[in-house]
């Protein structure tokens, strides 16, 4: 039986909480997950009614779309951790929970990230991904830089319109594609192909048929069980986004030529690497990055004038003195860098995380141990583990200095990448492939903002999948 990495031993405890009722029980948390509680009230009134950051309980979607919607929760700092420990836990098929979507949305095919490590197909289709960042490290900078130039422009043309706002997720979902698409096909622009400027709607409506038994669409509480019905009662069928997720895969099998010779190299199929780049393209890049910009920018504005001010100018001189932007650069800014690393911190763009145990054993919290059985799912619920207070001093608040001088210490429980900030993804593991570059980007994203901008004002909402924001204003640089 293996143990969780711990320095002390702890008491070994029976699992609290209860399944309930087949098919009652699933169907009653799940009420509560999406409409009496809400998800993070969810957990936190089961912290306090078992006095325990791990339980049992059921997760949705539940019936009739999952065979089997029953997990142990992990909600802590110390327990979490055990779900990167592949040579305990295995992930076959769990990235989206106690289901999965039909393979007829990736062309028939079980794509990498549904793949368990020990899969031969994993660790090569894993060096695929890894080989084709690698390849193209030097254009990350350039090619961002300029579509963070069009973005920005878009943005300020908007401010300029009749309404005197701007959306910043529409630009910035636009930006997340427009950028991982010239990555992967040789710099072609999406305009300069068939999809036009219709590439982030069609994975979008790809996407939402996926994940839709995942969501909630804030609809008023009178129409809560017609909701839960039309979204968790049977899976969408892949044939509702065919035609969308076929004009993709037409467009990317011509134009990222340069990749799937790569792919055939290897061994791959062309066919099975184009659709595993759509994947990681469209659900692990563009749904991440999507996601990703609108959290930095709400917390970097809630940070209020001041922490701008210390943004601007860090940025400023050290791109002053270093005579550009490059990745050397960005090294030398640690408030910016830090504050990339909270905003992971306090708000994960993929809050969840699952997988099977593989034998028996023994994962602890910060008080008690608990066994789980071979087979059994484990969830863990991101934001929980990273807003510990156990680990971190003021886990809820935003903390711009939180990861600079000893506090790099900390690095290792910002978990967001399915794995340790302070380790790298490989073939072996499970961690996001573009874990480097998405940090990368996020911290050209602050660094071009401050260079054009001292500040702005912003509003913002939470919806379903995740934060949507409103820019009202942008105060354009004083000084360079």
């Amino acid at each position: 039986m293996a143990f969780s990495d711990t320095t002390k031993q702890l008491p070994l405890k029976p699992i609290p909480g209860s399944y309930g009722l087949p098919f009652f029980g699933p169907i009653s948390d799940r009420h509560d997950f999406f409409y009496h509680q809400g998800r993070d009230n969810f957990f936190s009134t089961r912290i306090q009614k078992y006095n325990s950051t791990i339980f049992r309980t059921n997760m949705p979607p539940g019936p009739f779309i999952s065979s089997d919607p029953r997990v142990i929760v992990l909600l802590d700092g110390a327990s979490f951790p055990i779900l990167f420990d592949n040579n305990k836990v295995q992930k076959r098929n769990v990235l989206d929970g106690t289901f999965m979507p039909s393979t007829s949305f990736t062309g028939g095919y079980r794509v990498c990230a549904y793949l368990d490590t020990t899969e031969p197909n994993h660790a090569v289709l894993k060096q695929f991904f890894l080989n084709i960042l690698l390849s193209r490290k030097d254009s990350f900078v350039p090619l961002f830089r300029s579509t963070l130039s069009e973005s920005f422009v878009k943005i300020e043309d908007q401010l300029s319109g009749k309404t005197g706002k701007a959306d910043f997720n529409d630009v910035f979902s636009n930006a997340s594609f427009n950028f991982m698409f010239r990555l992967l096909c040789d710099n072609k622009h999406p305009l300069e192909t068939k999809l036009g400027s219709q590439g982030p709607k069609l994975f979008d409506t790809w996407l939402l048929f996926q994940l839709a038994p995942l969501a909630t669409l804030g609809l008023p509480k009178i129409f809560n069980h017609l909701e839960d019905l039309l979204l968790r009662t049977l899976p969408f069928p892949a044939c509702l986004s065919r035609s969308n997720y076929n004009k993709l895969y037409e467009v990317f099998y011509a134009t990222a030529g340069t990749v799937l010779d790569e792919a055939e190299k290897v061994g791959l199929k062309r066919s099975e690497a184009c659709h595993n780049l759509i994947f990681m393209a469209g659900f692990n890049a563009y749904g991440g990055l999507k996601n990703q910009f609108p959290a930095v920018i709400k917390w970097v504005g809630l940070g209020g004038e001041e922490l701008h001010k210390q943004l601007a100018k860090e940025i400023r001189s050290v791109v002053k003195e270093e005579g550009g932007v490059t990745i050397q650069s960005l090294e030398k800014m640690p408030l910016m860098k830090s504050v990339v690393y909270e905003v992971m911190r306090i708000e994960p763009v993929v809050p969840y995380q699952y997988a099977r145990a593989r034998e028996d054993l023994v994962v602890q919290s910060h008080d008690a141990a608990f066994e789980i059985k071979k087979g059994e799912m484990i969830f863990g619920f991101q934001p929980f583990a990273t807003k510990d207070p156990r680990i971190f001093e003021d886990p809820e608040e935003f903390v711009a200095r939180r990861f600079m001088g000893e506090g790099e210490k900390m690095l290792k429980h910002v978990l967001w990448s399915n794995g340790f900030e302070t380790e790298e993804p490989s073939m072996d593991n499970k961690q996001c492939p573009g874990k480097n570059l998405v940090v990368l980007l996020c911290r050209l994203f602050l660094v071009e903002f401050f260079l054009r901008y001292d500040t702005f004002q912003f509003e913002y909402k939470t919806t379903a999948f995740g934060s949507a924001i409103t820019i009202n204003s942008l105060t354009k640089a004083s000084t360079l």
